[in-house]
């Protein structure tokens, strides 16, 4: 006997609900926390050699700004033992120069690991081209699943549980902002763009069996063959996720600081999509399509 997945709809809609709320909120009050990418400025990344058997801790690099005239406040993130990043308004080369001169003073041996920056007209273009490519991204998917479908509701319903996952991706990473300090750069848009489309790939899998079970069995009920749909594709979609879930958590633990949080991006867009794949964007159609023969039956009556 087949589960009626579609029974439980309302219950997956409060789980979706839980998460989205918090998000929102999150959002509202503290929003995302910008990289140099989006904001200008310049990023110095440092090791600092052992000096007389001590590695200097984060404390050591504090008021830095102030041994280096026309520098401006200089924040300081711990990456790893021994190496920090230095994060300032834009400035040059030769200021640069300086800054490292003043810690080789203190600290005694020091290797730059990488120096970079980026004006604010960069960035506030950066931020443009980001919206509009999300924005670009979303029409197009919104045309071609209803083109493919044949029915704006897929377009629109896909399209509702993607943005079900956006929220949440961004909700996670302004909670993390705020609590934890974590920025979002331009590593962080590729992640979101990535998981649009992931969260696209296995919804339009499962509205397809959905389509081919609806030209076999035009007389089923609809909630039905969406049910059938979901235990179809549920195993293979799990199973698709988990193998790129075990590859994530292997990257985010293993990895170079430098993708950790795009790979924890994904990481949380994957297993958002994977659920919503399933449990929002097949009941959302199920309801759509209620409402539909509803009001169909009405204007008949």
């Amino acid at each position: 006997m087949q589960l009626d997945f579609i029974k439980y709809k309302y219950f997956y809609f409060l789980i979706s609900v839980l998460l989205i709320i918090p998000s929102i909120i999150s959002l509202a009050l503290w929003g995302l926390k910008p990289a140099i990418d989006f904001t200008g400025g310049s990023v110095l990344e440092i090791k600092i050699k052992e000096r007389r058997g001590k590695t200097p801790g984060l404390g050591d690099l504090a008021g830095i700004e102030k041994k280096v005239e026309g520098v401006g406040e200089i924040i300081v993130q711990e990456i790893k033992e021994d190496t920090y990043l230095l994060k300032m308004k834009e400035i040059n080369k030769d200021k640069k120069e300086e800054i490292l001169e003043k810690l080789k003073e203190k600290f005694g041996e020091i290797e730059e690991i990488r120096f970079e920056t980026v004006g604010p007209i960069i960035g506030q273009e950066l931020i443009k081209k980001t919206v509009l490519a999300v924005i670009l991204a979303s029409a197009f998917i919104v045309v071609y699943v209803s083109f493919r479908f044949k029915d704006k509701k897929y377009g629109f319903c896909a399209i509702l549980a993607m943005l079900h996952d956006t929220i949440i991706l961004l909700g996670t990473f302004s909670l993390l902002g705020h609590f934890l300090d974590v920025e979002v750069d331009t590593l962080f848009v590729t992640a979101v763009l990535t998981i649009l489309s992931f969260s696209v790939h296995d919804t339009v899998v499962v509205y397809d069996k959905i389509r081919e079970s609806l030209r076999r069995y035009p007389r089923a009920e609809f909630r039905d063959l969406a049910s059938k749909a979901i235990a179809e594709t549920l195993t293979r979609s799990i199973n698709n996720s988990m193998t790129i879930i075990f590859m994530l958590l292997c990257l985010y633990l293993l990895g170079g600081e430098t993708i950790r949080w795009f790979t924890f991006a994904l990481l949380v867009g994957t297993i958002a999509g994977t659920y919503s794949s399933t449990f929002t964007a097949v009941p959302l159609l199920v309801v759509w399509q209620e409402k539909e023969k509803q009001g169909k039956n009405r204007d008949r009556g």
